[in-house]
This record gives C-alpha cells, sequence and structure tokens, in this order.
C-alpha cells in the first residue's frame, strides 16, 4: 500500500532531522528568541528582496490562519473566500468561532476572481450585515490551481481601493511557484499581499509555517497575538532550524519541483489511460474522475482521497504527490491503472 492522500505523511526531509539533531543540545533562549530563528528570517527576507517584512514561523496552517486573520479584523468585520477555501470548509468553524464571519463565493476551479470579490463585498455594505475587511485566497487553491501575478495583482488592487487586507495562504506556496506556466516569483509576494505564509509543513518541514506581515498596519503587538492563541513554542528555534535548512540552498524550492514532477508523471498518465479531471490543477494536487468500480480497485494498493461523485458510477479522487513520493511509486500507479482497465 502507497499513499497518495497528502504531502505531509512523511517526517521531515534528512537535512532537516539532521540539523534538528546536531544542535538539539545546543542551548538558546526560548520563544523564537533564538540565533537559528533569526538566521531563518534573515534567508527569507532575502529570498523575498524584502528586508521590511516581519516575519513569525507558527506550528500550524490552521493556527496561522485564525491567528493572522483574528489579528487583521475588528469585531465587526469579515473576510471574503471562495466556497472551496480552507478556512471555510477545513478549519472546523475556526475563524467563526473568533466572532468573525466568513463569506463566501462560488467558483469551480477554487479561484477568487475581482468579479466575485465585486460581488460579496457589495452585497454587504449596510450596518445590519458584517463589514468585509479582508480578502483570503491560498495558492495553491483547494483544488491545486494556482494565480497569475495578473490575476493575483488585479485583486490586490481591488482589495487596495476598497479599504480590504489581502491574505495568501501559502501552505502549498512552494508547488504554486513551481508550477508550469506560473509567472510569480517569491519577490512578487510582499509586493502584491499585505500578509501571506510560507508553508513548511507541506514542503519538507516537521511542522511549521512562515507568516510574512508586509502591511504596516498588521505589524504591531503581533507577538501578543500569537501568545494569546496559544501558539507561541517555548522551544521556537525547532521552528526555526527547520526554515533555515528549507531556505539554504533552494533546498525549499527544490523539494517542491519534485513533488510537481512527480505529479506530472501522474497526470500525464491518468491522461493517457483516456480519464477525465475535475479541473485542471498544475501543481502536486490532482482530481482525476475514475469509474467507481476501478476505483475500488485502485484502492486494493493506494490510498487516495475520494472528492465525490460526478455521477452514479463515476467519483473524483484527489491525489497529491510530495517532496518524498519515489518516482517508481507514480509509474506503477500509471501501470496498475491501466492493467486494471484492460
Amino acid at each position: 500500500m502507497f499513499s497518495f492522500k497528502n504531502d505531509y505523511s512523511e517526517t521531515a526531509h534528512p537535512r532537516i532531522l539532521k540539523m534538528l539533531a546536531d544542535t538539539s543540545l545546543i542551548q538558546t533562549d526560548g520563544y523564537s528568541q533564538d540565533p537559528y530563528t533569526a538566521e531563518a528570517i534573515a534567508l527569507i527576507r532575502k529570498k523575498l528582496e524584502d528586508e521590511t517584512v516581519d516575519i513569525h514561523i507558527i506550528p500550524g496552517g490552521t493556527q496561522t490562519n485564525v491567528i493572522a486573520i483574528s489579528a487583521f479584523l475588528r469585531a465587526h468585520e469579515a473576510v471574503i473566500s471562495v466556497e472551496s477555501g480552507h478556512i471555510n470548509c477545513h478549519e472546523t468553524g475556526s475563524i467563526e468561532a473568533t466572532g468573525h464571519k466568513v463569506l463566501t463565493a462560488p467558483a469551480a476551479d477554487g479561484k477568487l476572481t475581482v468579479d466575485l470579490i465585486r460581488q460579496v463585498y457589495e452585497a454587504n455594505q449596510e450596518e445590519h450585515t458584517p463589514r468585509p475587511r479582508l480578502v483570503y485566497i491560498s495558492n495553491s487553491t483547494e483544488l491545486g490551481t494556482i494565480y497569475t501575478k495578473g490575476e493575483l495583482s488585479a485583486i490586490y488592487d481591488y482589495c487596495k481601493a476598497h479599504g480590504m487586507y489581502l491574505f495568501m495562504d501559502g501552505a502549498r506556496i512552494g508547488s504554486a511557484l513551481c508550477c508550469k506556466g506560473n509567472d510569480l516569483t517569491f519577490p512578487d509576494l510582499p509586493r502584491l499581499c499585505d500578509a501571506f505564509y510560507i508553508g513548511g509543513t507541506k514542503n519538507g518541514a516537521m511542522i511549521g509555517e512562515a507568516l510574512v506581515l508586509c502591511n504596516d498596519e498588521l505589524k504591531k503587538d503581533f507577538r501578543w497575538h500569537i501568545k494569546q492563541k496559544g501558539a507561541m513554542l517555548a522551544k521556537g528555534k525547532v521552528l526555526g532550524i527547520q526554515f533555515g535548512c528549507l531556505f539554504q540552498d533552494d533546498l525549499y524550492l527544490e523539494l517542491a519541483s519534485h513533488a510537481n514532477a512527480m505529479a506530472d508523471i501522474l497526470r500525464e498518465g491518468i491522461a493517457q489511460a483516456g480519464y477525465p479531471f475535475l479541473v485542471d490543477s498544475p501543481s502536486n494536487q490532482l482530481f482525476p474522475i475514475f469509474p467507481d468500480d476501478l476505483l475500488q480497485e485502485l484502492e486494493k494498493d493506494y490510498g487516495v482521497t475520494v472528492w465525490g461523485k460526478v455521477d452514479d458510477t463515476h467519483t473524483a479522487v484527489r491525489l497529491v504527490t510530495s517532496w518524498a513520493t519515489p518516482e517508481e511509486r507514480c509509474h506503477e500507479f500509471v501501470t496498475t491503472l491501466r492493467s486494471l482497465k484492460n
């Protein structure tokens, strides 16, 4: 049995594990006030080509979203998200639990557009409704799609013109930046977002997301917000060490490129076998549609995530590749798929 269910089944890249072991007995100050975290922040700023951003490394993605969004918004303000957004579907109502409503718009490809944002914004301008103050997007999206530089720029410009912040969930930003056809770079992100984060958990780290605050309005007292929400680790150096390792010698993008390359093998093989996809996703998440009887056979050897029924006899599934996915496993999957079809 081999799992294509997610990109966080493996613990961490060996270089990270070695660095954690090598530094284990070195004493440092706690709460991310250590030299390893300082070095990691310096490396990330260098990659972003922006020395003005504040960076805080937080253990997990949902924690990062909750801390950031609740800190950015006043009590009566809301966040706009695509209907399939992670904060709307996969975080157990954590944003609403802080008192902020998630206002949604449907999108088959998982991406917000200026038109969709405008519709939600204009429908919520009376004092009887929560007031939109922040736009939440993820790159790549829950459906594996990505934003172009032009799309991101247009959304950012709309947000600025209407007094809203733009926050990008970057749990899989590595995969997005390494996709074929992507035209965004790391230095573009601070210029086109008020805040975003660089995901480590799904790209080789044991845990950790590096939250980048670009807009000065969002920076004040942020460590207080982290502590209040229970996400400030006494052993914060464990997070800093991992990101320092990921941003040395371009390891971060190297790992994301591998995940994408493995997804390309699956994508090409599935398409050649004649099976369609729910959405055209260029990243490390694929959503093929299989006949139910074939899926039952596939699941004897491979772990996949059932995404939903397409009709009475077909089901869309999610396949995810990671920094650690062996190439031979992808070829084996394609071979198995072809044999089952025959």
